[in-house]
């Protein structure tokens, strides 16, 4: 008896086509592979250097990170600590 094996063949992107695909730079995608934000990524060393490789499934639901610096603590709220204490 045969078996039929179902290998879904994933393509891999390089950073360049994940920067086209999602309207961002590929020094941000770079940093993304670096800050583990595409699970499945992976460095390859190339003669050029290291080139990272994102599976396409990788871009599957993908939300990108909102810029700059999350909104601050409105005042009032507390966050465990008391009042004017420094560590």
């Amino acid at each position: 008896m045969g078996y039929a094996l179902n290998f879904a063949v994933m393509r891999k992107l390089t950073t360049s086509e994940v920067a086209s695909r999602l309207g961002i730079g590929k020094s941000t995608v770079n940093l993304w592979c670096n800050q583990g934000k595409f699970p499945h990524a992976e460095s390859v060393e190339e003669l050029r250097g290291p080139v990272w490789l994102i599976p396409e499934s990788d871009l599957d639901g993908f939300v990108k990170p909102t810029p700059g610096r999350p909104p601050k603590v409105k005042a009032g709220a507390t966050d465990g600590k008391t009042k004017g204490s420094r560590r």
